[in-house]
């Protein structure tokens, strides 16, 4: 039986492991280029900020819905991090990168997999390519799929319950320091603008299927 998820559900499932995961602050959303597809990751924010209104009531079933597609995006993260860590072809701190983001994901997928309970979606089988292997493709993949969790978050959090929401900022604001180290990592500015525009559910889906990593 599905649970409705609460901010008590994620303080019981604290991770147990490296207490010095600290990353830089916010991120900047942006297109990368990532190998046969790209990945387009936020918006633009044109003539003031991104309008933020609920698509429908929030609704413990609509918080179910709405984790589920937060459970394939996590999915697709650790994924994607555990086989270019099994590859070993990382060095530095790009390899330092996918080690402790690749435990947060993990992390994050054992809470919605547990909060969820028979209700959640299973996993997908995922196919990187030489994006897991080939550093630069890595590091450009890691952004993107950080920017685009982060907007995904922020553009469902209106359309989640009072109680839905909070798990969800706790998991965001992580998200948001994966997105800033990355961006360090590559020397780019990790916060360069002061807003970050949420996409929709649709609009994240069609970015993910334009990658072809969901086989």
């Amino acid at each position: 039986m599905s649970r409705h998820i609460s901010v008590r559900d994620v303080e019981q499932q604290q991770p147990h492991g490296n207490n010095d995961r600290r990353h830089t602050r916010a991120t900047l959303l942006k297109s990368a280029a990532i190998g046969g597809g790209v990945l387009l990751a936020g918006g633009v924010l044109i003539e003031g900020l991104p309008t933020l209104s609920a698509q429908a009531t929030p609704s413990k079933s609509g918080d179910v819905a709405i984790w589920n597609f937060a459970l394939t995006l996590e999915y697709l993260e650790a994924a994607f991090y555990a086989e270019a860590q099994a590859k070993g072809k990382l060095t530095g701190s790009a390899a330092d990168f996918a080690q402790v983001v690749g435990g947060h994901e993990r992390d994050h997928v054992a809470f919605l997999e547990h909060a969820l309970g028979s209700a959640a979606v299973a996993k997908p089988t995922f196919n990187f390519g030489s994006t897991t292997s080939d550093q630069a493709k890595f590091i450009a993949t890691a952004i993107a799929l950080e920017d685009t969790g982060v907007a995904a978050y922020n553009g469902q959090g209106p359309n989640l319950t009072v109680a839905g929401r909070g798990p969800a900022a706790m998991i965001v604001s992580v998200e948001a320091r994966h997105a800033a180290w990355i961006r360090d990592i590559a020397n780019e500015n990790p916060a360069p603008a002061a807003f970050d525009a949420p996409k929709t559910k649709a609009q994240v889906l069609a970015a993910v299927d334009k990658t072809h990593f969901i086989a």
